[in-house]
């Protein structure tokens, strides 16, 4: 899995490069889905095709109508759609953007697009908000042969192979453990987990494999979980309960792995972040930032009489002056994943942030909730409880 996408990480600009010098005689349509009001279109999932010449947004559907007719104006369409299953059988486009926020309609939506023949997905995280619902979506897939790339933009970043490279030199040391923190704001607990938790819990899978185990405990208000604890969640997340989230993960390499976020605790926004701990230095990993990383050298727990300074992983390496912001720019705004599953549908290969990796962090997130509900005891992947454990407690 790291080889995967360390290669593709390795090659991030010369993907980018290389499709931009694509012929665009014949475009490649898109229909993008969204909804108004419950999720809208994510994080420019609807207008980032407008930055790749060689696609054509063919149509777009969204069920509430002020935000319908806003959409076909912003995207410089003649016609939009209030039912996307519609619009998919009408148009049948090559590529589907499925951009709500809201994980409860992401199963039927994506279903509609590979049973449309759709080549290409992508989609807003959390990917879906069940592993049963993964399971389901994962079969489709592979029935019809369709690439499903998530929403997970850091695993696109460059940045990241120069990170491996720290690891696999022995330039950090050994790696002790690795520590991700949610961002601790007012949605702190089961909120953040899913929201941006699952940042975090995506990029455990890329330096350490696939998780093995977890043991989780969720608070609320300083107390455990109980079942009147259970609320539906905002953003169509499902059941959900707790302010406080505290999660140990045994990883495929053996590296444990630790998630915590806590509501309100004064860290906002700079503690949303992952560290990778070694005996010899710390890289610290900001979400959705540039750089993205740093890298502070030493041991971490000996006192530097000069104190530690932070240097910037860029995708040149450590210390480095980044040589290419607009391959930076590329993964924030989306075009450099988008890119990416257009060369996936060509070369018939896996989306760097494919189903699958989509899955796996869905899984991690319900696996702290069955834990909790077995009394924080550890649990192993693949879970046994194939829905959300907090749904029928």
């Amino acid at each position: 899995m790291r080889r995967r996408t360390f290669l593709a990480a390795s090659s991030a600009a010369l993907l980018l490069n290389s499709t931009l010098r694509a012929d665009d005689s014949a475009k490649r349509t898109v229909a993008v889905i969204g909804h108004t009001g419950r999720g809208s279109y994510g994080h420019g999932l609807d207008t980032v095709w407008h930055q790749i010449p060689e696609t054509e947004i063919v149509a777009v559907a969204d069920a509430n109508e002020p935000g319908l007719a806003r959409e076909v104006a912003k995207l410089k369409l003649e016609r939009g759609y209030s039912d996307y299953r519609k619009m998919l059988q009408e148009t049948r486009p090559e590529f589907v953007a499925v951009g709500p926020r809201h994980p409860d309609q992401h199963q039927d939506m994506i279903l509609a697009a590979i049973e449309s023949g759709a080549k290409g997905i992508y989609c807003e995280k959390p990917f879906c908000r069940t592993p049963a619902e993964a399971d389901t979506l994962i079969a489709a897939a592979a029935k019809q042969g369709t690439k499903v790339a998530v929403a997970h933009r850091n695993r696109y970043q460059p940045a990241l192979a120069k990170i491996t490279e720290l690891l696999d030199s022995g330039e950090m040391g050994r790696l002790l453990e690795i520590r991700g923190k949610g961002k601790g704001d007012r949605r702190g607990g089961g909120e953040d987990l899913w929201v941006l938790g699952s940042h975090v819990l995506n990029l455990f899978t890329y330096f350490s494999g696939a998780p093995k185990t977890v043991s989780a405990l969720l608070r609320k208000e300083g107390r455990p979980v109980t079942a009147d604890d259970v609320i539906s969640g905002a953003e169509g997340l499902g059941p959900l309960a707790a302010d406080e989230v505290r999660a140990r993960y045994e990883m495929e390499d053996g590296t444990i792995a630790y998630y915590d976020s806590v509501a309100n605790d004064g860290t906002a926004p700079n503690g949303y972040c992952l560290e990778l701990i070694g005996s010899k230095g710390v890289v610290t990993l900001h979400i959705d930032r540039t750089p993205i990383a740093h890298f502070t050298r030493g041991n971490p727990f000996q006192a530097s009489p000069n104190g530690q300074s932070w240097i910037p992983i860029t995708s040149a390496g450590v210390g480095e002056k980044e040589p290419d912001p607009e391959l930076i720019r590329s993964v924030h705004n989306h075009v450099l994943p988008v890119r990416d599953l257009i060369a996936a549908v060509d070369e018939d290969r896996a989306p760097i942030c494919d189903i699958h990796e989509g899955a796996a962090t869905v899984e991690m997130i319900c696996g702290v909730f069955q834990s909790h509900r077995e009394n924080g005891r550890s649990v192993s992947f693949p879970l046994s409880q194939r829905d959300n454990a907090l749904a029928d407690w």
